[in-house]
Formats: C-alpha cells, structure tokens, sequence
C-alpha cells in the first residue's frame, strides 16, 4: 500500500518568524499523524533553513519551491540543488503552473530541473495539469500526458520512482473550485498508465500521486477515498495550523 504524502506550498507567504512559528505548531503535533503520512513543508527559500531547523527530529520533511537545473554559474535569482540540501530540503516542487504560467516554465525545462533534483539526491514533487480552456476543449488528458512523459523523458525507472506527481488542474488553483474525487482520479489514473507506458505498471502503481487546488480540511476527504490518489499539495489551506492538520487528519481517516 502506497503511503500517504501532504504537501504544504506556502508560496510567497511567511516571513522568518512567522514560518517557525507554523512549522512550530505542526512539528509540536506530529507525533499524532508522522508514522501514517509523510508531511512536507516548502517555504520560500529565505525561510528554509530555519524552518528546517525548527521541525528536525519532528518526521516533517522540508522541500523548496523551485530549483535551477545547473550546480552553479552566472544565474542571477536561482538556487541550486547543493544549496537547498545545504539548508535542509528533501523535497522540491517542479513544474508549478504558476512557473509554466508566469514564468516561462516549459516541459524542457521541467526535464531538466527533474533530472538535476534526482541526481543530487532530492525528491521531485512534479506538478502537471490542464487549464479550463483545455479542459471544455476535451484536451484535459492529451495535455497530462505530454506533460508527464516531459517531466519523466530520460530519466531510469530508479529515478522516476523517487518522484511524486502532483495532479493541479490549473482552474482549481486558488479559485475555491476544486475538481470532485471521481475527475481527480480518473486524471490520476490517466498518469498512472502513461507512467506504465514508460516504465512498468508495477512501477506505476507504487508512485504516490497528490491532488491539488482548492484543497481544505472540508473537502480532504472526496479525494482521499480515491484509490488512485495518495495525497494533496496544499497551498492556502498550509499557511494556517489548524486547516493543515485537518487535511492531513482527513487524509489519515479516509486510508484505514
């Protein structure tokens, strides 16, 4: 059985202080959920270091928001994967759609930052999704599969079993309209079989898949009953204590 993963994206959200603060109150009460999900915190860069320091020996594990794809270099407002080991991340998100949307992100460039991530010994959490015109215009499963072979496109079944792939239809995304439980695994099972086309079912059925967008502790538990969905990636609903603990509750309740 797959274990479960909630992922928390605070974004551009939390200054120093106050990102200890949050991951203070998680890490205080992770012995009620640690052994049954696998938490992620992901600050932005300024504050993992010292998120990082405050959840240690908690079980919560910190990951970044973005990487760049070389280890170093004239690349004014990157960071590298030896940096965000070095401040104490596990774990990075890749291929956000709001990188693909505001900043130029691209199945390529996603490639790559997967490629450097894995070799470095950090665990890509890598994000695909349509937008709503996509979906109206039936494209919604062309659009996902492209994009997981992108992400996926060179890389050994060893490394693409250390991956996790976050399902975020792009309009449920900030929005408060969130996909249902039926649409969301039938999408994560789509990823399922294209990642059996590149590797093996076997391999396949053991990567973990979140869903996100407009995830809340009131509605964790449609998607957790899914067979084919293992977790969430969390944006709004992580910047505040006592919501993330209920997604991640509702996670825990909907498995057993």
């Amino acid at each position: 059985m797959r274990r479960s993963i909630i992922a928390g994206n605070w974004k551009m959200n939390k200054t120093i202080p106050d990102g200890v603060a949050l991951g203070g109150a998680l890490a205080d009460d992770a012995a009620r959920f640690i052994e049954k999900c696998d938490v992620v915190l992901c600050p932005p860069f300024t504050a993992i270091k010292a998120v990082a320091d405050r959840v240690a020996e908690s079980g919560i594990d910190v990951g970044a928001q973005d990487v760049h794809w070389e280890t170093s270099g004239a690349f004014t407002g990157e960071i590298s994967c030896e940096m965000l080991l070095d401040a104490g991340c596990r774990w990075v998100i890749i291929g956000h759609s709001e990188r693909r949307a505001m900043f130029g992100e691209t199945d390529d460039t996603v490639n790559r930052r997967m490629k450097a991530a894995v070799a470095a010994g950090l665990k890509p959490i890598v994000c695909v999704g349509e937008t709503l015109a996509q979906r109206e215009d039936g494209l919604a499963n062309d659009v996902v599969r492209r994009q997981v072979r992108g992400a996926f496109a060179g890389l050994s079944a060893e490394d693409a079993s250390k991956a996790v792939v976050a399902y975020e239809p792009v309009w449920a995304i900030g929005t408060g309209r969130a996909s249902t439980g039926e649409d969301a695994n039938a999408m994560a099972r789509v990823i399922r079989d294209t990642i059996a086309e590149l590797y093996s079912r076997d391999l396949s059925e053991a990567v973990r898949i979140q869903y996100g967008g407009s995830v809340k502790p009131g509605n964790m538990a449609e998607f957790a009953r899914q067979p084919d969905i293992d977790g969430a990636l969390v944006g709004g609903a992580s910047l505040k204590a006592a919501d993330f603990m209920g997604i991640i509750a509702a996670m825990i309740d909907s498995k057993e």
